[in-house]
């Protein structure tokens, strides 16, 4: 997955029942392929975050941004470019192993810094948090092993601060 074919859009939302059904109605309505979608409060209990990550064919920004504005509660939304962001995604997944492949997958896992969450007598379960690359990294790696379940987040974005000398140019307190 690369940047250059998906938008990244964050949307700071009213934390009120019905808000993210509106906001996937709209995608759908419109025919937006949404490629991610990670929900989740902030640190003020009326807010919520929406990082929705959108199929650069199927919507074009200026709509995306327009049509979102539209919706009432809808606080902010923000477009995050790669180079302007910090994108990262989790990665749980459940290994077949015998005593012989323990080892290396648990190499594999660590050499991406992940971590082994869970040891049975013939599975491992890891995780990654990290970029959606290094996920990609790790689940290419992965395959050539029997997994048994996997699941990724989605991705979750903030804006990258800019530091001038002293001063934080990007920092916001609400």
């Amino acid at each position: 997955m690369t940047s250059a074919k998906h938008h990244i859009v964050t949307a700071l939302v009213e934390n009120k029942a019905g808000v993210l059904a509106r906001v996937a109605g709209l995608f759908a309505r419109r025919g937006y392929n949404i490629f991610s979608l990670a929900v989740a409060p902030t640190h003020d209990p009326k807010l919520s975050r929406i990082t929705i990550v959108v199929d650069v064919d199927s919507a074009p920004l200026d709509q995306i941004v327009h049509q979102l504005d539209k919706l009432i509660n809808v606080v902010e939304i923000r477009e995050l470019g790669p180079s302007d962001s910090l994108e990262r995604e989790l990665l749980l997944a459940t290994i077949a192993v015998d005593s012989q492949v323990r080892s290396e997958v648990i190499q594999i896992v660590a050499a991406l810094g992940g971590a082994v969450l869970d040891v049975g007598v013939q599975c491992l379960t890891v995780e990654l948090a990290g970029t959606p690359e290094s996920l990609d990294t790790l689940e290419e790696l992965l395959r050539s092993y029997e997994i048994v379940a996997i699941q990724r987040t989605g991705r979750v974005a903030l804006p990258k601060l800019r530091s001038t000398g002293s001063q934080i140019d990007n920092l916001r307190i609400a």
